[in-house]
């Protein structure tokens, strides 16, 4: 699994990249089928900002999250990412 990850307004720092590559790693556990990532961080004033799309075999996934805090913005994210990867595995389960 490949993960771009991109900064608007805020630098990547090396324990932010450690991070997030920590969160995908349990969101592949799930489902083996994903191809590479998209993830954008953002800060907009006090808001925190993280998005992502997922390119799963067959499909597009996409979240975003905010918060205050952008380590709590990225758990919202996967938590999101990883109802909607659940989803979409049943559904290919289901053909």
């Amino acid at each position: 699994m490949q993960i771009n990850l991109t900064g608007h307004h805020v630098e990547i720092t090396d324990s932010l990249r450690d991070y997030v590559d920590t969160k995908f790693t349990k969101l592949e556990r799930h489902f083996d089928h994903i191809n590479n990532v998209h993830v954008i961080l953002n800060v907009e004033k006090l808001n925190q900002k993280a998005e992502a799309t997922l390119h799963l075999h067959g499909a597009e996934v996409f979240a975003t999250s905010e918060h205050t805090d952008m380590y709590a913005a990225i758990d919202g994210l996967i938590d999101k990412l990883d109802r909607q990867v659940i989803k979409h595995k049943e559904k290919m389960k289901r053909h």
